[in-house]
């Protein structure tokens, strides 16, 4: 089993007390580097963009009462290059980039070909920038980047839509860093269909704003139009580069495949049938240059609520370790809906392993493949960095050595 670090960078609220974002920069790289010295393979990174604090002002809130910023990491490659000069051996990915806001997939294909350019003048480098990119996860985010309906029937299908722009991204992105050479001409095209809707009652809408009532397809115009183009720089090492998809569409995870081997990001609530039918579906779509499909190509999320506090007993432990789950997942839900809901906290600890340094190891061989690739979540609602450091160091002394045997 390997075991990476998720760094959530969350500036809310705990116990009454919001860091500073200088604080939270500096837990932020004090843990990463504790996490190289450990030994754990990836620190992934959290992406978010824009205040959610100043957000909450709009009609539509997507957190009115979450207090403070969901994320503090807007730019995955500054932050690389930070963590790459303060540590040794661990891997940088981003959990997850947003690829159709700040610029696009053009953009974002350019920067990366420009990181892994400087990364690797280093023969010997060897760590590699881990590219988790998605469709983002507020659409507010999007929306200042103009990524909106542009018409009647885009605002219609929009909820459908917003896939298959998407996906248009998609392969802009993976087609230049592949280092094709093309314009939007040569970019599949957006067609939509009744198998893209949930009910006939959200097609004939579509329909009925294109003004074709008896269509059965409506096409939809480029989202990025663009004259033929090719990115540099082109000559870069891209075995220091992993791309990993943040969907579990799996029409959508085929599609990337046919462009370059791009792996999948997972979520510790995603149910077990997905997951494993997400490892059946990509034994066979998984692009051949990137060899077999191996299930350490979709690490997943837990979070870790572990005390191995010196002075108390196993049970004392595991008390205490059930009581700051309680606290921190509490304070989540209040964050998201405003009210305590105690079903969705203990919902919610069933994705979290707790308990004293046993009992998380029991749960992690319980829960996991003993091949899985696990992204270890110490900094949830907890501000207190010597104390998640302490917990890392527990969790490679203690949990690990216990899972192993």
């Amino acid at each position: 089993m390997d075991f990476d670090v998720f760094f959530s960078i969350s500036q809310t609220p705990v116990d009454g007390v919001t860091p500073s974002e200088s604080t939270m920069f500096s837990n932020f790289f004090d843990q990463v580097e504790a996490a190289d010295a450990l030994g754990y393979g990836t620190a992934w990174i959290a992406e978010s963009h824009l205040s959610t604090e100043t957000q909450k002002q709009h009609e539509n809130a997507v957190v009115p009462h979450w207090k403070g910023e969901i994320g503090l990491n807007t730019d995955i490659f500054q932050m690389a290059h930070r963590v790459f000069s303060r540590t040794r051996t661990i891997n940088v990915g981003s959990a997850v980039m947003n690829l159709v806001c700040n610029g696009g997939p053009i953009a974002r294909a350019e920067q990366v070909a420009a990181f892994c350019s400087l990364h690797g003048l280093d023969p010997a480098e060897k760590r590699r920038l881990c590219i988790g990119f998605s469709a983002g996860r507020f659409q507010f985010m999007n929306r200042a980047y103009g990524i909106v309906p542009r018409n009647e029937v885009e605002a219609a299908a929009w909820p459908a839509l917003r896939g298959l722009v998407f996906g248009e991204a998609c392969e802009i992105f993976l087609r230049l860093l592949r280092g094709d050479t093309l314009s939007s001409d040569d970019v599949r095209d957006t067609i939509l269909t009744r198998g893209n809707f949930r009910s006939d009652e959200d097609w004939s809408r579509v329909l009925d704003a294109a003004g074709t009532p008896a269509a059965d397809r409506v096409e939809i115009d480029r989202r990025w139009v663009f004259d033929v183009l090719k990115i540099v720089p082109s000559d870069w090492r891209r075995e220091l580069l992993d791309l990993v998809i943040g969907s579990h569409d799996p029409r959508l995870q085929r599609e990337v495949n046919q462009y370059m081997p791009v792996k999948v990001f997972n979520l510790s609530i995603t149910q077990p049938e997905v997951i494993d039918a997400t490892h059946g579906r990509m034994q066979s779509a998984f692009h051949a240059d990137g060899g077999p499909w191996l299930r350490p190509y979709m690490p997943r999320t837990v979070m870790v609520f572990l005390n191995d506090q010196p002075g108390l007993t196993a049970a004392q432990q595991s008390a205490a370790a059930r009581e700051e789950a309680n606290a921190a997942l509490g304070a989540y839900w209040t964050a998201l809906e405003g009210t305590l809901d105690p079903a969705k906290v203990e919902r919610a600890a069933h994705n979290a392993v707790i308990g004293n340094a046993h009992e998380v190891a029991q749960q992690i061989r319980e829960r996991f493949h003993p091949e899985d690739r696990v992204m270890l979540w110490f900094d949830f609602f907890n501000h207190d960095s010597s104390r998640v450091i302490a917990n890392m160091e527990s969790f490679r002394h203690r949990v690990i050595p216990l899972v192993e045997s």
